[in-house]
């Protein structure tokens, strides 16, 4: 049956309409990502997260995870005026910020906006600087601004690698259209600051240097501080947001958050997203300024979607699909079709008639068909450019979740850039995308209203409001670190050498200590221990049944303050009483038991029952005792021979050493901080011999006493010191120790408090006095769970009135006091086992660290801290710290037993030596005799294994 031409060309029509069609849904199916897709999006950009954080993988992540030195978003508490700047575009903004103080929404803004023309945008970075000083100056002279010497903030939406917040460091890439020369690699601060010196119209106080999506966090945390994340979806496509510091594994610190700018723009530059790539992704990437790279932001962001729908539309033409085939002039011309038209063309309330008058305007004669596909077009390209945004912030929502181990988290995303604020659809499906990936995670939106700028503004008063970040240089970085260790070192084998030891301030003092306990000590000993205001007394019995073990008694006997600082003859007549008073009570007074002595204060040994004290430390100032031997001090007191006298980290090694025979290092980190270690023989030049090792008593307090730890020290050290008994003398002591911790933390509260920083301006008498603030209070603050409810106890207690804000405040204090004195203990621990390392020539150390003290002890963190930064400096090694739990004074027991053995060997030998020399005598006096001489010269062969090995 023939079918009549008029169907039969309907038919035609139809089939080639159907197949046209077909060709256009197959196209724009590229661009459409089922769920599976997105999930694995998601699972590839988590897995570059990581990556970008990890120490080892940084250099080749795609995804950048660069540090941003920002440590904390707005409390609502900041005030005054600044200057900021915005460079992220062609547009440059130029603004004056006022922060009223204390109050959320009372920001007030003027700015001017300055174009960057294209030739200078790829012209010289010369160039481009002089342009931003001559709109800063022209923008000062709009404001009568001049000779105002603003703090500065700086919004420069380029990846750059930072060292602090106040330096950019090295520009990484340019982004967004941006190829000025002579800036890559190139630190952007220092480029700004010479472009300044050359116009030598204005200087500037550069506080702050950010990227946008910063800022926006920013500038939205000031208006939620649930706020976190910070997204910009415009010209470029970019998040970051507050990370754990402990995961920012190329940035030193562990405690508290630091914001994080991903860079995620360069998500897929190691082609692990080649799958979801289209044909016109490739056209556009290939003809950009920087091929290859940036290859996710170029499939997300504004700056090219609008190329990406060209390029389709150009394919679509040559294939007959659309405008009848025929490709105009301006359909070729690269950027013709701007992003904006896509937000244009989909909004909902626009008719087809619009779009083909817009259409129009681009040169392109379409027919509402015509329309309908463009628009189809721009819903897949945005579409999916929603999606993958989507997935990436799935991904960082999640990854925050996990961090805080939480099974659900509530969390502010603050956004910029036109394409999120102006397209009709990219928002929701934004929002949409993360709901779905991210299910556990409640994630708000909020719009920026006022740009980046003003949260670089922001960023500029909080950096100004904690001052400590300025005056207090707690917060070591690697190379600070590094620093203090290498030069420990060189102090450690200054002290070692005979002629470099009177002038080195880590004294090395042998303490004739030449073994750790063996397992055969035995006996009843007696062991005084005297380092602080409470001197104790222990009864120590170490027996030999079916296994060693060791039985204690001790007494605990108060040393008043007048006796600390009166006469030594009082010190000693005090320890004489309190030893009978502990004899009597435990009913040994008519025994007499070997009794070794733990004096914690920095002693030359001759020998080991011989120690002429060098200088007191820790508050005793004891007169006639400096430069005498305590020992004969002691001995003349008590009417009693001590046999061994051990500084308190000798005690601590040795006890910590009979648990664990690996143990060859002690360590104190309480009111004092002191260490020793078992060194060679034959590297102790003030000692003779070369057999066998030697423990030496490092007197490390003293460090720095020569200066070398000036970079370090802060007005606060410096006030801590001038007020001590001994001024200029065991500076790194006063620096980490628990007896000066606490005072540390006051004086900072009251500077703080004196610039209205804390408490509202108010200081009471009990924090301007000496002492209130003890070092227990700083490690009952910083408990993780407690911590702010003991700040407000204890700030309460001081006659402060605390506000949240404040607690936070002073917790923050209290963590980077205390994190300074774990990382400058762990610099110069560090020391000390790269030496017993090096003696081993071992490839790996595998050693025992004995500790004592009570901010070891006592403090949350603090044992964390220290063994984290340890092992980054020694990381060939395997250290175990044991906790001495028995005290330095079962230690200097070990030390009697192994004296008290000595001694009787020493009886022995002396009187086999005496006989035979007796008998040796009357040999040669009797060959003289035969001879007839008067005098007699002769020589005596010897051989036996007693003469030739035993020392004496």
């Amino acid at each position: 049956m023939l079918v009549p031409q008029s169907e039969q060309t309907k038919h035609n029509k139809s089939q080639r309409l159907e197949s046209q069609r077909k060709e256009i849904d197959d196209t724009l199916a590229t661009f459409a990502l089922s769920p599976t897709q997105l999930q694995e999006v998601k699972a590839k950009m988590r897995v570059e997260l990581e990556r970008g954080l990890k120490k080892d993988s940084h250099p080749t992540a795609s995804v950048k995870m660069l540090p941003t030195y920002v440590y904390r978003t707005p409390d609502g508490t900041e005030r005054g005026k600044y200057l900021a700047l915005d460079l992220g575009g062609t547009n440059f903004r130029v603004l004056v910020v006022k922060i009223r103080t204390g109050m959320r929404n009372s920001v007030r803004m003027y700015n001017k906006i300055y174009a960057i023309p294209l030739e200078i945008m790829q012209g010289t970075g010369e160039e481009l600087f002089d342009l931003i000083v001559q709109c800063i100056s022209d923008f000062l002279d709009y404001m009568g601004m001049k000779n105002t010497r603003l703090p500065l903030g700086f919004t420069f939406s380029f990846p750059c690698n930072q060292t602090e917040v106040t330096s950019i460091g090295d520009l990484v890439s340019w982004t967004k259209g941006f190829k000025a020369t002579d800036c890559e690699g190139y630190d952007v601060v220092d480029m700004l600051r010479e472009a300044i010196k050359r116009r030598n119209e204005f200087d500037l106080d550069i506080v702050a240097i950010v990227n946008d999506t910063v800022g926006t966090m920013m500038t939205c945390a000031y208006e939620d501080p649930k706020c976190q994340i910070g997204l910009i979806a415009g010209t470029g496509s970019n998040v970051c947001y507050m990370e754990e510091m402990n995961n920012i594994e190329f940035v030193e610190g562990d405690e508290g958050q630091m914001c994080v700018n991903t860079e995620w723009g360069g998500f897929g530059e190691n082609d692990n997203t080649e799958d979801i790539r289209t044909r016109y992704d490739r056209e556009v990437d290939g003809g950009s300024l920087n091929p290859g790279k940036q290859r996710f932001e170029k499939m997300t962001s504004g700056m090219y979607l609008g190329e990406i729908v060209r390029q389709i539309l150009i394919d679509l033409t040559k294939r007959g699909l659309l405008f009848r085939g025929r490709i105009t002039e301006r359909l070729k011309t690269k950027g013709i079709f701007e992003t904006k038209f896509l937000s244009q063309i989909e909004s909902d309330r626009l008719a087809l008639l619009q779009v083909r008058s817009i259409l129009q305007s681009l040169g392109l004669d379409s027919t509402c068909d015509d329309s309908i596909i463009v628009k189809e077009v721009c819903g897949a390209v945005s579409r999916r450019a929603a999606q993958l945004c989507g997935a990436g912030m799935a991904a960082v929502v999640d990854k925050i979740r996990e961090n805080r181990g939480l099974d659900h988290l509530e969390i502010t995303v603050g956004v910029d850039g036109t394409l999120y604020k102006l397209h009709p659809h990219f928002s929701t499906i934004l929002k949409d995308t993360v709901r779905e990936l991210a299910p556990n995670c409640k994630v708000d939106f909020i719009l920026s209203e006022d740009g980046s700028g003003k949260g670089a503004a922001l960023i500029t008063a909080v950096q100004k409001r904690p001052f400590i970040q300025k005056h207090f240089k707690i917060l070591p970085t690697p190379n600070l670190n590094s620093t203090v260790y290498s030069t420990a070192c060189t102090e450690m084998e200054n002290g070692l050498g005979r002629d470099t030891n009177p002038t080195a301030t880590v004294k090395m003092l042998p303490t004739f200590v030449r073994s750790i306990p063996d397992g055969s000590e035995k006996g009843d000993f007696i062991a005084l221990d005297l380092g602080g205001s409470n001197f104790r007394i222990l009864r120590v019995k170490v027996s030999h049944e079916k296994k060693q073990t060791v039985q204690m008694e001790n007494q605990i006997y108060e040393t008043p303050e007048d006796i600390i600082q009166g006469s030594g003859s009082r010190l000693f007549d005090h320890v004489a009483e309190c030893l009978g008073d502990f004899m009597e009570k435990q009913k040994i007074k008519d025994k007499k038991l070997p009794m070794g002595f733990t004096f914690s204060f920095p002693c030359a040994h001759s020998k080991l029952d011989e120690a002429v004290l060098l200088t007191w430390t820790k508050r005793f100032k004891a007169s006639g005792v400096e430069g005498m031997d305590v020992v004969k001090l002691l001995n003349k007191a008590i009417k009693k021979h001590i046999m061994a006298v051990v500084n308190d980290t000798v005690g601590t090694m040795m006890t910590c050493g009979f648990d664990d025979q690996r143990c060859e290092v002690g360590i104190i980190i309480g009111t004092g901080t002191n260490a020793c270690y078992m060194e060679e023989l034959r590297h102790i030049d003030m000692v003779e011999g070369d057999e066998g090792r030697m423990c030496i008593n490092t007197e490390w307090g003293a460090f720095g006493d020569d200066g070398t730890l000036e970079d370090i020290r802060t007005e606060f050290d410096r006030e801590i010191d001038r007020g001590s008994l001994n001024p200029g003398k065991q500076l790194f002591e006063k620096m980490v120790s628990g007896m000066y911790m606490g005072e540390l933390v006051r004086l900072i509260l009251v500077k703080m408090a004196k610039e209205g920083l804390l408490f509202e301006g108010r200081i009471t008498p009990e924090l301007l006095t000496k002492g209130t603030f003890e070092t227990k209070h700083v490690s009952a603050i910083e408990k993780s769970k407690e911590g702010l409810t003991k700040a407000k106890e204890i700030l309460t207690r001081l006659g402060v009135e605390p506000s949240e804000d404040d607690c936070i405040a002073v917790q923050h204090v209290c963590t980077i006091v205390s994190f300074r004195s774990a990382n400058l203990i762990a610099a110069t621990l560090g020391a000390i086992l790269t030496r017993v390392k090096d003696n081993k020539n071992s490839p790996r150390l595998r050693t025992t660290v004995g500790i004592d003290g009570s901010l070891y002890k006592m403090h949350p963190q603090y044992a964390r801290r220290l063994h984290k930064t340890v092992r980054r400096l020694v990381p060939e090694s395997d250290v175990r710290f044991l906790l001495s739990e028995s005290g330095s004074g079962k230690g200097a027991a070990m030390v009697t037993a192994w004296a008290s053995r000595l001694e009787v060997c020493g009886a022995v030998s002396r009187r086999a030596a005496q006989l035979c020399g007796a008998g040796m005598a009357a040999v040669v006096d009797k060959i003289r005799e035969n001879r007839g001489l008067d005098h007699l010269d002769i020589t005596v062969g010897v051989d036996g294994t007693l003469y030739k090995l035993h020392p004496q």
